[in-house]
């Protein structure tokens, strides 16, 4: 595991502090590297729905009416 220095303003250190105080964390080490995994999973969620919504942007409109998509939605949902 590679060694790195950080600086924190104030606040942010002792937040990071009063986790480690409270035993929610071992470190901060700890919490920075769980903080950082979750905001991974994070951007993998954000990236799918903006793929998503890439997609149905480039689909083009159509003249279907609320009730005929809604029933293509379900039809596919339910196979």
């Amino acid at each position: 595991m590679s060694r790195q220095s950080i600086s924190f303003i104030k606040p942010n250190n002792e937040w990071l502090k009063a986790q480690v105080d409270n035993k929610e964390y071992s470190c901060k080490s700890e919490l920075i590297n769980d903080l950082i995994r979750q905001a991974r999973k994070q951007q993998v969620q954000i990236d799918w729905v903006r793929a998503k919504i890439e997609k149905a942007e480039n689909s083009g409109f159509t003249s279907d009416s609320k009730e005929s998509i809604l029933a293509q939605s379900k039809s596919m949902l339910n196979g």
